[in-house]
């Protein structure tokens, strides 16, 4: 444990400069223990996969011993660049006059109070000494809002740039000309047949308890991999797959029949970066089949040369045997709608913290959908007072107070009872209705239909995020940064007093 001073010197002595703003060693313990606790958030059960010991402190053990990089460094460096990154954008919004927001005051304000709470639930004098123990000597209420308050600023002027952007119709459709595949979505089928299944012979090390196998036992278990799937080549549909798949030898043991894996409207990025060229290709069509080498290449240049793409060896893993459906041009237009959640009540949480509702509870729920859409349809059937219904009585917090309105919904984003309803061939203005969702029971009303299409929303999401990124990166290289003392940050930190 720490004992803690009156924390003057670490508020008053310069960890860093930003583009000239001083942050004090107090502040960069802020940022510090939430790079720590966010590394926590994400990987703290398999720590010990990167060479954290979780027992011991941070700046008595290596990150990386070759270039004697404890982690306490590691997390001081992932510190420092988030200061880097938030005053960049923090120091460019004072300079502008931008101002917080209420909404933005209040936020600051709450989590403030949220450390006196704590303070008092966990037995701490003050909030100032609870804030200490959390994030280092120095630290104290007034530490903490002004870290509060860089972060919410920056947040709140990077999302007004943002807000800021407009793209014509021609800006749109240049994007569009450029990367016609990256917009569009696409169906298929694919099966994986592994060099290994098909290994005979090998030597086996009692020692290790693995097989060895010689470059020739190799050789033919590769072109084995490679006749089982081109047998697979005259499957005109996907059960015709499946069936085919199931009868491979290698796979006469196995409990379940394994089958062809369905990738359905899949964004171009996310297809299997081995299948992709085949699969988003301008000539293919519904029931194309092919097998696709599962290549890697051993890189034979020295390090710090140049690669040049030929210089190892290609070794193939193993055939994929892929089968083309569809491609989606996401023409599908964004869509308005509103909605009243009823959430169910009660239900019964097992072991692993799933919750089920029984039909008893579900009933209830219905119940009183039912007669909330009863009661709209016997009032002035407006969307003004369906939107004073879901102020009032649904459970949603994310569009209660906005009378459950949901705009620019495109396919995909909402659960899927919630989004069939939505996407209806037949839907149009004033429509209602009532689905289930594994959230309660939603009594639905149909605004509009826009003229915005999903595809023409990605592309401007596309433009948005470039046009983001770039701001950023210009305000970050422009905000020079000069490391002066870090002494004061809490090395000797372990992630069990992180939390």
């Amino acid at each position: 444990s720490r004992v803690f001073s009156s924390g003057i010197i670490p508020r008053s002595t310069t960890a860093l400069t930003v583009g000239g703003t001083k942050v004090s060693a107090a502040e960069l313990n802020h940022y510090y223990v939430d790079s720590v606790n966010n590394f926590l958030n994400e990987y703290g059960s398999y720590a010990a996969m990167f060479g954290l010991d979780t027992s011991k402190p941070l700046d008595e053990q290596f990150y990386n011993e070759a270039e004697n990089q404890t982690w306490a460094d590691y997390f001081i460096d992932n510190a420092t660049t988030s200061a880097q990154n938030m005053y960049a954008v923090y120091n460019a919004a004072m300079a502008e006059g931008f101002t917080m927001s209420e909404g933005g005051k209040a936020s600051v304000d709450n989590a403030v109070a949220n450390y006196g709470m704590y303070a008092g639930l966990y037995g701490f004098g003050s909030a100032d000494a609870y804030i200490a123990a959390m994030y280092g000597e120095g630290c104290n209420e007034d530490t903490f809002r002004h870290y509060a308050e860089v972060q919410t600023l920056a947040s709140e002027f990077a999302a007004a740039k943002n807000e800021s952007l407009t793209y014509d119709d021609a800006a749109i459709r240049a994007e569009d000309d450029a990367n016609p595949d990256e917009y569009s979505s696409f169906t298929y089928n694919y099966y994986y047949l592994a060099n290994s299944k098909f290994y005979e012979g090998g030597t086996y090390d009692e020692e290790t308890k693995t097989t060895t196998y010689s470059d020739e036992e190799k050789e033919a278990g590769r072109a084995a991999a490679e006749a089982a799937a081109n047998t697979l080549l005259t499957a005109t549909t996907a059960e015709e797959l499946d069936a085919a798949i199931a009868a491979l030898e290698i796979n006469a043991e196995a409990e379940t029949a394994p089958k062809s894996t369905l990738s359905t409207d899949t964004a171009y990025n996310s297809v299997l970066s081995v299948l992709r060229d085949w699969v988003t290709a301008d000539e293919r069509k519904a029931g194309d089949i092919a097998v696709i080498p599962n290549e890697t290449t051993t890189h034979n240049h020295a390090e710090g040369e140049e690669c040049t793409g030929d210089d190892g060896e290609t070794v193939v893993n193993g055939y994929y045997v892929v089968r083309y459906e569809s491609m989606n041009e996401n023409l599908t237009k964004l869509v308005n709608v509103r909605h009243v959640l009823v959430s169910f009540e009660g239900g019964t949480t097992d072991s692993n913290g799933t919750v089920t509702y029984s039909d008893e509870e579900k009933a209830k729920a219905k119940t009183a959908a039912e007669e909330i859409l009863a009661a709209f349809e016997a009032g002035e059937k407006t969307e003004e007072s369906f939107a004073a219904l879901a102020t009032e009585k649904s459970t949603d917090t994310g569009s209660k107070e906005n009378g459950g309105l949901y705009e620019d919904v495109y396919p995909g984003q909402m659960v899927k009872n919630f989004n069939d309803w939505c996407f209806d061939a037949a839907r149009k203005t004033g429509d209602t209705g009532i689905v289930e969702t594994e959230y309660g029971y939603h009594v639905m009303y149909f605004v509009s239909t826009d003229d915005t299409t999903y595809r023409d929303l990605m592309i401007e999401t596309t433009l948005r995020s470039e046009a983001m990124t770039e701001w950023e990166t210009g305000l970050i290289e422009a905000a020079e940064l000069v490391v002066k003392n870090t002494n004061y940050v809490r090395k000797d930190l372990t992630l069990g007093s992180a939390t």
